[in-house]
């Protein structure tokens, strides 16, 4: 008799421990693939961050590409990219440039006062530098952790050709 109880036992047992091995064998599957996803997700994310303000000046310098369109200010140690059009006649000049950790695009007709603050935020930086150096647009951004990404664009207008038409 003693036998069969103790089969009888080992019978429910060992489903039981075979279920809490194979739950914990889950648990330790996701809790790793929870560790990876984050990881992988956070580098995209820096990524991206590097990436960003790179592309976005790049596609804006692009779209603004004509004659005498392109240039370079300094404002209080502040390097600004000065990207002008004509819209139905009247003078807009749209400004991205870095303000206290931030790159800000502003847009406004060429009479109206710069203020740095009234930009639009695009993406965090510490520091956004441009230099013009013949054809070429030279952008150097500096990353908060440090990492400084440069970027040369070969304008495709040089200073005297004809200025694009509307």
């Amino acid at each position: 008799m003693k036998k069969t109880e103790s089969r009888f036992q080992t019978e429910k047992i060992l489903p039981l421990v075979l279920f809490a091995v194979l739950a914990v064998c889950a648990v330790l599957v996701l809790l790793t693939g929870a560790g990876v996803y984050k990881r992988l997700t956070d580098r995209g994310q820096e990524a991206f961050q590097k990436r960003t303000v790179p592309l976005y000046i790049a596609t804006k310098v692009r779209q603004a590409d004509c004659a005498g369109a392109v240039s370079v200010e300094q404002r209080n140690e502040t390097d600004i990219l000065r990207l002008e059009e004509q819209i139905d006649g009247k003078g807009y000049v749209t400004r991205i440039y870095c303000d206290e950790g931030v790159v800000r695009e502003l847009f406004s007709a060429e009479e109206v006062r710069f203020n740095p603050a009234a930009g639009e935020k695009i993406a965090e930086a510490l520091d956004v530098r441009f230099s013009l150096e013949g054809g070429c647009l030279i952008v150097s951004v500096t990353q908060e952790d440090g990492t400084v990404t440069e970027q040369t664009l070969i304008l495709r207008s040089v200073p005297g050709e004809v200025a694009c038409e509307e």
